[in-house]
């Protein structure tokens, strides 16, 4: 039996010492790194190892993980703790501990499985190892900079309003289609499964904020997360993408997500946007929030197909493609791409045939 089980976020975490001296006077902030005792069992009962696999997790065993903020509408609510808590929260699988705020009616009845902290993982100089980049070195944002991929913006209504699967079948139809295809989710919580899905589909690589050692973006600020997309853009540039799938979690309302799309700078990086959603009314009301920002969707797909009443009402109301995972895995996906910008008000091109907005 391993003696500490190492959850995905801490893979590049090794030449530690666990300081159990620290554990009530140390303030823990995002990405610190830690021992942990779990106590009981809740919803959670593995976390994703550092080889990505799901790894059971019993009482009395011992796990590595960091703290961090998690906001998931359908999972948990959940912060970085002020101070010292005789117990703690695992908040995710990919190895995010804090204290849950809120949760899912659903999760309610068993709850967070709970953990207590045995002690931090300190470097040779006594310092709590963060997992924010630990192996690599933040890039900053570069707006201006000529770029010769083109990249498409998935985003949706709510979480599990689709976004994940049809970025991943996006990849699949722009592979078929002859492209080489990157897949980036740029906000959310570190799980795997995400990532893993487009690879799947046919990505030639695909990345998340967590290879830059982030257990979640909730609570970054704009230019932590814009610098955050310039390392990822970085990470993938080796294989020469025509096409960046970007997809950023939650919904349209969440923190990081209106600040992304409200940014002029950032949206200047982006060329189409494909929206997700779960019904007609949020379909119809996603599409007007997104144009009142000058944001044109060259289509709408998610969760919403699943029922065809629902794609009829919209069809009868919006002027734009309904894509249902056989569309998008479809060669001729990319016919929808070029007949839509993310805004009309394009000033200029960079790059092979690449529009983008003003840059104020």
């Amino acid at each position: 039996m391993k003696s500490i089980k190492k959850s995905i976020i801490c893979k590049n975490i090794n030449d530690y010492h666990t300081d159990e001296s620290i554990i009530k006077k140390h303030q823990p902030k995002a990405g610190d790194v830690a021992i942990f005792e779990v106590l009981e069992l809740g919803t959670l009962t593995a976390i994703q190892d550092e080889d990505g696999r799901n790894c059971h997790i019993f009482p009395g065993d011992k796990i590595m993980a960091t703290f961090g903020n998690r906001y998931a509408s359908n999972q948990f609510e959940g912060y970085v703790p002020v101070g010292y808590h005789e117990v703690y929260d695992l908040m995710g699988k990919g190895g995010v501990a804090g204290v849950v705020k809120s949760m899912y009616y659903k999760l309610a009845l068993r709850g967070a499985t709970k953990l207590r902290l045995v002690g931090y993982a300190t470097n040779g100089n006594g310092k709590v190892v963060n997992s924010i980049y630990h192996h690599t070195q933040p890039v900053k944002f570069a707006p201006e900079k000529a770029r010769s991929h083109k990249t498409v913006l998935s985003i949706g209504s709510s979480m599990d309003s689709g976004k994940t699967t049809s970025a991943a079948y996006l990849c699949r139809g722009l592979k078929a289609a002859g492209y080489r295809v990157a897949f980036m989710k740029l906000t959310g919580t570190v799980f795997n499964k995400d990532r893993m899905l487009a690879f799947d589909c046919g990505a030639d690589v695909a990345v998340d904020f967590s290879e830059l050692g982030f257990p979640s973006t909730y609570l970054c600020s704009l230019d932590c997360i814009i610098d955050l997309y310039e390392g990822l853009l970085t990470s993938v540039a080796p294989i020469n993408p025509e096409y960046i799938v970007i997809e950023i979690a939650d919904g349209l309302l969440q923190r990081e997500t209106e600040m992304l799309i409200d940014n002029k700078a950032f949206m200047s990086t982006i060329d189409h946007v494909l929206f997700s959603s779960g019904d007609s009314l949020s379909a119809l009301q996603g599409v007007a929030t997104l144009r009142s920002k000058g944001i044109e969707p060259f289509a709408v797909s998610g969760m919403i197909n699943t029922c065809p009443l629902l794609v009829d009402e919209v069809n009868c109301k919006l002027k734009l493609p309904l894509l249902n995972l056989q569309h998008l895995a479809s060669s001729n996906v990319v016919h929808s791409l070029i007949r839509t910008t993310v805004s009309p008000a394009v000033k200029s091109h960079i790059g092979a045939d690449r529009l983008v907005l003003d840059v104020a």
